[in-house]
């Protein structure tokens, strides 16, 4: 069985007390019916959050970036070991903003990808498509190269601990949605792309999320696709109530 998670992108949301609030709410909340959930939040606050969490098995700590180096003279960069010390158990790498904002190709997140896995983080990995390839009708061409630039170089162990993200861009903060139908086909496609690559056993056991404007009115169609594991949540994450209830969309 693959696990079902709803995991939650705070981007550059929340002060510390604030996010420590939110941290603090999942946790009194127990138990909901993703098998876990994960909250990624700004580097600020990791530490405080870990400290939250530390005595629970029910939300997990993510940071939302890394260093490409492990260390040296990077002024404003955080590595892999930081946060690993700081109580990180995963990591987010690929999202589109960090894609097209800040230019983060291949390269960049191999090394990531790399870096993160030696240090024991468990690497989320987004990808996704731009409106004009959705409109052009080739999001799976371009998704398939994601995968080739940025994981297909991963020994079958390593690949295994990945979780990916579907992202399209077009349906992030913008209010738009993928429907549940093309949510599924595109996770069956990359799911399908996975098996050709590493077999089956591999494709059937990866956990592959669904990100782009879900929230408690939506979650619990597109996570009912038999391809669809969970969310990478965005602004819905940032309120509690919302994030519970997407997280008890399962």
């Amino acid at each position: 069985m693959r696990d079902q998670i709803a995991a939650g992108n705070w981007k550059m949301n929340t002060t510390i007390s604030e996010g420590v609030a939110l941290a603090k709410g999942l946790v009194d909340n127990g138990k909901t019916t993703a098998d876990k959930m994960i909250v990624c939040v700004p580097f600020t606050h990791l530490a405080k959050i870990s400290d939250v969490l530390s005595s629970q098995l029910t939300v997990f700590l993510a940071a939302q970036n890394l260093a490409s180096e492990a260390s040296g003279a990077y002024t404003g960069e955080v590595s892999a070991a930081m946060l690993k010390e700081a109580g990180v158990q995963y990591v987010l790498v690929g999202h589109s903003e960090r894609r097209t904002l800040y230019a983060e190709d291949a390269s960049i997140l191999r090394k990531k990808i790399a870096l993160a896995q030696d240090a024991g983080l468990k690497v989320i990995f987004c990808l996704g498509e731009p409106l004009e390839v959705r409109e052009a009708g080739t999001q799976n061409a371009v998704v398939q190269q994601q995968l080739e630039d940025g994981i297909y170089h991963l020994s079958a162990e390593d690949v295994s601990k990945l979780i990916i993200a579907y992202e399209p861009i077009w349906a992030i903060g913008t209010g738009k949605t993928a429907s549940p139908e093309q949510a599924q086909d595109m996770h069956a496609y990359i799911r399908s792309s996975l098996e050709t690559k590493y077999g089956s056993q591999i494709a059937n056991a990866m956990s592959i999320l669904y990100g782009g404007s879900v929230k408690p009115a939506n979650s619990k169609e597109i996570f009912s696709q038999p391809d669809v594991d969970g969310g990478l949540v965005g602004g819905a994450s940032l309120k509690l109530d919302s994030f519970v209830a997407i997280a008890n969309s399962f």
